[in-house]
């Protein structure tokens, strides 16, 4: 989240935007390259683009600097460039690639991302680099990106997106308040993406072939999808859901996708066939900035702490923390869902009046009351909207107000405990608590003997499940064991 600090009001809360909360954990979306711009999802894992054509290609030009502004700008690291130069070099030797340059832009985002644009574009985000594990595996990302442009895939998109834009728009404008009809949308997002599976497989296959006469493993690309199918695992959020709306399903099952992709790799032999890579792409990633930066805050297990702000509150066990530039949400059991974020507000303006004012729909005004929290003046009231329930409290320090609010499905038990065990850990930081707070980093360390999983788990920062995100970060399975002179990633904030 970034600092705020002059907006005065936000936009209305609805229902329908809290309950997406609970299932937001994005996966593959397209991008919309026509003459209003350039909106990609702020947690894609690619975004599908347009062909070559010259107008296209001076299009996607265009896009470069919106590009970098809606992914926090360019991650640079002379080290990091040069690494990644060196693989695109590679495969822009192979025949389809030939008759074009590229240039490749670290994109300073911790989503795991990559994506290609006509002329020549390439974007690869540092979360994505900081979970492969060898130049084959990025090489793999890289050329399946590229395969999307080559094959033409983004101009037959673009007409199924048109139709569920427009689509989208009748039933927000006229139908917003009716949960079927927003329902219905997520479906026909759904069946747009269901014509992409094919495309998603093509990309797969030109990709490894292009790596594969590239000279690095074909096998890399197999190896990372197992990757991010573990990170997702990782992040996954448990409790009871509509699985056929979690946009993940509307792209190839991740074992169907990795045998497929095992399948397209054995043609060129087996496995060990090929260039990895590893030291030099581990040699590459050292000191890579892992997960937020500053500016936005850091999220430390289910804490959320903001140097800038100064401030920190905790969700919750079982919940897990989504930190975005605007907004953080949390996702926790039983539907429950949870948003901060900040607005300055005027001294003369009371917490009570701000409550009461528009912004908040279905509040119950008998409800608002004031209160401290930590010695900071606070109010706290009740909402309600279709079939949610809502605990919005606020909280003043200075000239800022941030709020926490807390919703949960209409007649839940939990609801008042999840809420006031959020508003009570909320503080504001001292000096020495502040300076104490660094941004977490991509380490790499050499096995020694009498190294383990469990103890380089063990010197892990950041968060309260660091043996199951060493074991994802390092592609390590339940039965793998390390060797001494093995070199692995740990995250640090030294």
């Amino acid at each position: 989240m970034e600092p705020t600090r002059t907006g005065k009001r936000c936009h209305v809360l609805t229902a329908a935007a809290f309950a997406g909360l609970a299932t937001a954990l994005a996966g593959c979306q397209t991008a919309d390259l026509g003459e209003a711009g350039f909106k990609p999802s702020e947690n894609p894992v690619t975004v599908d683009t347009v062909t070559r054509g010259d107008r296209l290609a001076t299009l996607a030009r265009r896009q470069h600097p919106k590009i970098l502004q809606t992914y926090g700008g360019e991650y640079s690291d002379p080290k990091l460039e040069r690494m990644l130069a060196g693989v695109v070099g590679k495969l822009a030797r192979s025949p389809d690639a030939a008759s074009q340059s590229y240039q490749i832009t670290i994109l300073d985002s911790p989503s795991i991302n990559a994506f290609a644009l006509p002329g020549g574009y390439l974007y690869i985000t540092r979360g994505l680099l900081a979970l492969a594990n060898d130049s084959a595996e990025i090489a793999a990302v890289l050329a399946h990106e590229m395969a999307h442009v080559t094959a033409n895939h983004g101009l037959e998109r673009q007409k199924r997106e048109a139709e569920a834009n427009l689509t989208s728009r009748v039933v927000n404008e006229v139908v917003s308040a009716d949960s079927s009809a927003q329902a219905a949308v997520v479906r026909g997002k759904l069946r747009l993406a269901q014509f992409s599976r094919n495309q998603e497989l093509e990309a797969d296959a030109i990709g490894i072939r292009a790596i594969g006469e590239a000279g690095y493993d074909p096998f890399a690309a197999a190896r990372f999808l197992s990757s991010m199918d573990a990170y997702q695992r990782f992040r996954s959020v448990g409790g009871a859901r509509d699985a056929s709306l979690d946009f993940l399903a509307s792209h190839p099952n991740a074992p169907r996708r990795i045998d497929l992709a095992q399948r397209h790799a054995r043609q060129f032999g087996q496995q060990g066939t090929g260039l990895r890579e590893r030291d030099s792409f581990l040699q590459g990633i050292d000191g890579l900035l892992f997960g937020d930066r500053p500016d936005q805050g850091f999220v430390r297990g289910r804490t959320f702490l903001h140097p800038e702000l100064g401030i920190s509150f905790a969700v919750p066990e079982g919940f897990v923390i989504d930190n975005s530039a605007g907004e953080v949400v949390a996702a926790g059991p039983g539907d429950l869902a949870f948003r901060f974020d900040g607005v300055t507000l005027e001294r003369s303006v009371s917490l009570t009046d701000y409550l009461r004012r528009d912004w908040l729909a279905g509040l119950d005004p008998d409800s608002v009351r004031t209160f401290t929290i930590n010695s900071h003046e606070a109010a706290t009231a009740r909402a309600h909207a279709d079939n949610w329930e809502f605990d919005v409290t606020v909280v003043r320090v200075g000239d800022n107000v941030y709020r926490l609010l807390t919703g949960a499905p209409r007649g839940s038990d939990r609801l008042d405990a999840v809420a006031r065990s959020i508003s009570n850990s909320f503080q504001v930081l001292s000096r020495s608590e502040i300076d104490q707070l660094k941004p977490l980093r991509i380490r790499i360390v050499t096995v020694q003997p009498g190294d383990t999983i469990a103890s380089l788990a063990g010197r892990m920062a950041g968060g309260d499940r660091k043996l199951e995100l060493f074991r994802v970060l390092n592609a390590l399975g339940s039965g793998s064991t390390l060797s001494t002179g093995d070199k692995v990633k740990i995250i640090t904030d030294r």
